[in-house]
């Protein structure tokens, strides 16, 4: 057996088997299997169940199985009204956990936009995964990968089955992003050679590209050479693992930078400090840098405030919007933030108009009402403030706001203000 056909073997076979039955299963073979193994163990676990992931039964007519996905929505999905783009991401339950804090750190540092992650978990990996059929055999002469083969009909899956299903069921804004690990991300090449169109960007973390001989290396050559617009992001990544997989990924590498494809950006990543398990976490926060490269707003490196006016900020999200291809609205914490730079900059009237933006945009939130409160309070505007602050109240009560006690104490502070002011107008 090659290094290469093992690393597949154990790649594929692995996520059905742990502990004791996976190391004698592979006892037999030599020492490098074994260092693989080792070396891969971690990727396989399964995740722990985390808050707000909802699991999915979906038959598929494509597949004729009924499959499992998992669901994760970002913190307040449930008592808003925004609309989120999408990450689909193969091995789901081994990636969703890990995945789902890096992008709600991400998106709380304003580096990117929350997203709903859907995880699809497996049932045969290999024959999902795997773009063509291979017909290596084992030393007893039976097929490694019987199966191996199917990624056109798991695409066609995800395309006209689970794509409309999540499209049904929860507000998703026009833009998808595909990663994978390994086999996954052999497929999320392979999807995007072969359907371009259905995602927007990809990540592709230690791709498996030597499969078949680096066939999918050939076709991105091939695609490359006649397609002159793009207007897509890749990323890929690799960690410290030398061989077939290292060599299929620097050919990959050659081919993406000979290309001319208008409008295609990409990014490819070696980690020395890395293996083809450990890789993924890292990966997938700098794949996600990648695709939102240049969300974030300019700011003060001194002292963290957001650089230029209103007007500034709005037109920045204008070619972000332009860039995503779809409408994105400044983020509640991001205006709340400019609101309060123009407030303490001696600039009241237009820090109300941020607050007002804010109001607008999301009603919903407590916190909005509190902000422009304040800021009609500083500009000794009491009758404005308070009925904001009571509304802050009221809303901060029905959605178990953690600042509920400050809200209400601006309310009791204001309104006593004010009666008091009433009093002292009385003949």
């Amino acid at each position: 057996m090659t290094t290469h056909s093992a690393f597949a073997f154990l790649d594929a076979r692995l996520r059905s088997h742990s502990g004791r039955s996976a190391f004698a299963r592979f006892a037999a073979f030599p020492g490098v299997f074994v260092s693989l193994l080792l070396i891969s163990g971690a990727v396989f676990a399964q995740a722990p169940a985390i808050p707000g992931v909802t699991t999915l039964k979906l038959k598929s007519e494509v597949l004729g199985e009924e499959r499992t996905i998992l669901v994760r929505t970002p913190a307040g999905y449930e008592t808003g009204n925004q609309r989120y783009p999408v990450l689909y991401m193969t091995d789901g339950d081994a990636h969703i956990g890990h995945t789902a804090a890096t992008i709600q750190f991400l998106s709380q540092n304003g580096r990117m936009s929350e997203l709903i992650v859907v995880g699809i978990t497996n049932t045969d990996r290999t024959r999902d995964l795997s773009p063509t059929h291979v017909k290596t055999t084992n030393p007893d002469g039976k097929l490694q990968f019987p199966t191996s083969g199917g990624s056109d009909k798991f695409l066609k899956f995800i395309e006209t089955e689970l794509i409309p299903d999540i499209e049904k069921r929860y507000r998703v804004a026009p833009y998808r992003i595909l990663a994978g690990h390994s086999l996954g991300g052999l497929f999320a090449v392979h999807a995007m050679l072969a359907r371009p169109e259905l995602f927007n960007s990809y990540i592709a973390v230690s791709p498996a590209l030597q499969w078949d001989n680096q066939a999918e290396v050939k076709r991105a050559e091939d695609f490359f050479k006649t397609r002159k617009e793009l207007d897509r992001t890749l990323y890929f990544s690799l960690g410290n693992e030398p061989g077939p997989i290292e060599d299929a990924f620097h050919q990959f590498k050659q081919v993406i930078a000979k290309n001319q494809a208008k409008g295609f950006e990409w990014e490819a990543q070696e980690m020395a400090d890395e293996d083809h398990g450990s890789v993924v976490l890292r990966s997938h926060y700098f794949g996600l840098r990648k695709v939102y490269d240049g969300w974030q707003l300019p700011r003060n490196p001194d002292t963290g405030a957001v650089t230029g006016d209103l007007k500034g900020v709005e037109e920045h999200y204008k070619k972000i919007s332009a860039k995503f291809g779809f409408e994105i609205p400044v983020p509640e914490g991001l205006m709340n933030q400019v609101g309060y730079q123009l407030l303490f900059g001696d600039k009241p009237e237009e820090a109300i108009v941020a607050f007002k933006t804010n109001v607008e945009r999301y009603p919903g939130s407590a916190n909005v009402y509190d902000s422009l409160a304040e800021a009609y309070e500083r500009s000794g505007h009491l009758d404005l403030a308070a009925p904001l602050y009571e509304k802050a109240s009221t809303l901060g009560q029905q959605n178990k706001d953690p600042n509920l006690a400050i809200y209400q104490t601006n309310f009791e502070r204001v309104s006593a203000k004010l009666k008091l002011a009433g009093a002292e107008k009385k003949p």
